[in-house]
């Protein structure tokens, strides 16, 4: 076989490397498009197109800073003898999990139909990636900032505010540039990295090869999980809207929140426990329930006692919860090679859902905080005060998560014994 000239591998070598940016570009362009899509419809829904000051593109570029874990500030300026203040955490994880899905998808596109590929291959596929989506992260970041003028409620107010020069409130949001990016990369890495975890034609360094038998299937079912409570959820939602009325809301809720209610359901009926307070003119995205249990002068409670004072239904949770992780484990055994023994099944499966309730407890949580005040005088601002805020109870929660996956696991790889192992990877691999 004759090998090619100097300048011939040299020449293939410029063009392979502008075809990789060319399909690192497409990648990057597609996620970033699905997401503002997904983002700019959620908004729509809930009314922010009714925002003043052609405010919207920027609420939408805000979500999309967000759902890649970036950071939001609140901002406000009433002058001297008055003060405003907020904050604001949380993550619209329908637009995050819209965005990984494509990202994921086209990194990789290129790499299909191999075995193995060269960790430098990898690396520099990855690093196209990265930078293109440093850039796409700095222009959102900045373009992601606002202010908006508040009035201070009523007459009397607004002549007190007069009377000590007071100038009308502002308030509004910025992102913080570094963090953004920062964050935004780690998301961006997790996200290749389970990729080429879950998929099971995508290549691997032949030194992680014979990690895949025991990772590649229980990451591929976790996946589907999540996958799987997304839609149960989403069919819910949607026999809601038009059974009960409210479309415009309920259609908010599914491209902004729908993971996030769904995710918290799902540890909720695994025996978490989350606590929270929801104060003043916010409002959650879910069901009016989890408001019911929330909505009290102290901090709340959620989980499957609480909720069941109020609705009963909620231990349907625990059956759902079940099944899914049944199916899960049976999926997890059903891919993984036949020498893998049943506590082995259980270990597996324990490990990988405390690592997906520990990313849902972590991504999962909402905090929100805002304030005027005049002259020390808090809430003046016609009910514009509030705070809200949900966290889980970490450790209960992964214990629960052990707890259930070591039962799965186990039920699991007995139901998959008999089922036939396509794509077993052998010790010889």
């Amino acid at each position: 076989m004759r090998s090619q000239p100097p300048s011939d591998q040299a020449s293939h070598g410029r063009e392979a490397a502008r075809h990789g940016w060319v399909e690192a570009l497409v990648t990057v362009l597609a996620g970033l498009v699905v997401m503002l899509a997904v983002a700019a419809l959620g908004l729509w829904a809930a009314g922010a197109a009714d925002l003043p000051d052609n405010a919207f593109p920027r609420v939408a570029a805000a979500a999309v800073v967000t759902a890649v874990g970036g950071t939001i500030e609140l901002s406000g300026d009433a002058g001297e003898l008055a003060e405003t203040q907020g904050g604001l955490t949380v993550i619209p994880l329908s637009v995050t999990l819209a965005g990984a899905l494509v990202i994921a998808a086209g990194f990789l596109r290129p790499l299909r139909h191999r075995a193995v590929a060269g960790t430098p291959e990898l690396l520099g596929w990855a690093a196209r990636v990265a930078v293109l989506w440093v850039l796409a992260l700095i222009g959102l970041a900045l373009a992601a900032r606002q202010t908006f003028q508040i009035s201070f409620g009523d007459d009397t107010l607004e002549d007190l505010g007069d009377l000590f020069g007071i100038p009308t409130p502002e308030v509004g949001f910025t992102t913080d540039v570094p963090l953004t990016v920062l964050f935004g990369l780690l998301w961006l890495a997790g996200v290749l990295l389970l990729a080429l975890l879950v998929a099971r034609g995508a290549p691997l360094p032949a030194r992680l090869v014979r990690f895949q038998a025991s990772v590649r299937p229980a990451a591929y079912a976790m996946v589907l999980l999540l996958l799987a409570c997304v839609v149960v959820g989403l069919v819910i939602a949607l026999v809601v809207a038009g059974t009960r009325g409210y479309p415009r809301e309920t259609f908010a809720v599914i491209l902004l929140g729908l993971p996030n209610l769904t995710w918290l359901a799902f540890t909720i009926g695994l025996g978490a426990s989350w606590e929270g307070r929801v104060e003043g003119p916010f409002g959650l995205p879910m069901p009016h329930l989890l408001d019911q249990v929330l909505r009290t002068p102290d901090d709340s409670t959620l989980n499957l006692r609480t909720l069941a004072e109020y609705d009963g239904r909620v231990w349907w949770l625990v059956a759902v919860d079940a099944v899914l992780l049944l199916g899960a484990a049976f999926v997890m055994a059903a891919r993984s090679p036949a020498r893998v023994r049943l506590w082995q099944h259980a270990v597996h499966m324990a490990a990988a859902l405390v690592l997906t309730v520990l990313m849902i407890c972590l991504v999962g949580r909402v905090s929100a905080r805002l304030g005027l005040s005049v002259l020390g005088i808090g809430d003046l601002g016609g009910g514009l005060s509030g705070e809200l805020y949900l966290r889980p109870r970490l450790w209960t929660a992964l214990g629960f998560a052990a707890l259930w996956g070591l039962v799965a696991g186990f039920l699991g790889g007995m139901l998959a014994k008999g089922v036939r192992r396509r794509g077993e990877v052998t010790d010889g691999s």
